[in-house]
């Protein structure tokens, strides 16, 4: 049992001075030496470049051209892994709860799921005086309102025109569009001006802002949108909505390009 404990101690502290090892690295360090590593291990140089030269054998590290030591194809690959295991809504989760805490209102995650807009998350802010009732998982119409509107303005005509007409159009308001070319058109100037601003589309007392979320092939994978009762946008406080959610979609655009990368 003792030589069994002392040889568990062992494999932990050969698992501690290699995760040392690889800790080294930052942005402002992107090359280490053996020198580096005894220093960093309190050890000689010569154990310090057995650590080195184990790291090397599994691919964790490589040998630098210029001299020293960098990261190797293994930790490529590892964090590629990692990226890929963030689903979704994952990455969204953060963004979303400091845009909802920012702006004190509903935030929300949508997707076209086969020809249906889908919430698939939602947030809202800590400091919250309305809520909205917008579920996980809730079906929203394809025809009114921001979130829908983005998911449809960045797909290929023929392909939002096809969804369009899959089923009647249903009209909320007198706000609602149920005209398919008038759509298109509508379509077209949300792509221009990369932001869906609904007004009393859905509820004659709801507005909402939406923007594009994009994947690392350049498609819209979701849209991300803030919901609100109208009296609480005045003209001003609209235009720094816009900002906010622009903002936050293409700091989410940008994490799952990484995660996707």
């Amino acid at each position: 049992m003792t030589a069994s404990s002392g040889g568990y101690r062992e494999r932990n502290s050969t698992a501690d001075r290699t995760l040392t090892v690889l800790g080294m690295f930052s942005d402002n360090r992107l090359h280490i030496s053996a020198a580096d590593v005894a220093d960093a291990l309190d050890c000689a140089r010569s154990t310090a470049y057995r650590y080195l030269q184990t790291l090397v054998s599994t691919s964790f590290l490589e040998e630098a051209p210029h001299g020293g030591f960098r990261l190797g194809i293994r930790v490529m690959e590892l964090a590629r892994l990692a990226r890929r295991s963030f689903s979704l809504t994952e990455v969204a989760l953060p963004v979303m709860r400091a845009l909802a805490d920012e702006l004190g209102e509903t935030v929300l995650l949508t997707r076209l799921v086969d020809s249906a807009v889908i919430c698939i998350e939602r947030c809202e802010g800590a400091n919250q005086l309305i809520r909205l009732s917008y579920e996980r998982g809730s079906r929203l119409p394809i025809n009114a309102g921001a979130s829908a509107l983005v998911l449809l303005a960045w797909l290929r005509e023929s392909q939002a025109r096809e969804l369009l007409a899959r089923e009647p159009l249903q009209s909320f308001t007198e706000s609602t569009l149920v005209d398919v070319d008038s759509l298109m058109n509508r379509l077209s100037e949300i792509r221009a001006n990369s932001v869906s601003v609904s007004v009393a589309e859905v509820d004659p007392d709801v507005i909402g802002i939406a923007a594009p979320v994009f994947g690392g092939n350049g498609a819209v994978v979701a849209a991300l949108s803030v919901v609100t009762m109208r009296r609480r946008v005045p003209p001003k406080r609209l235009d720094d909505l816009v900002s906010a959610i622009a903002a936050a979609s293409s700091t989410l655009s940008n994490q799952i390009v990484v995660r996707d990368g």
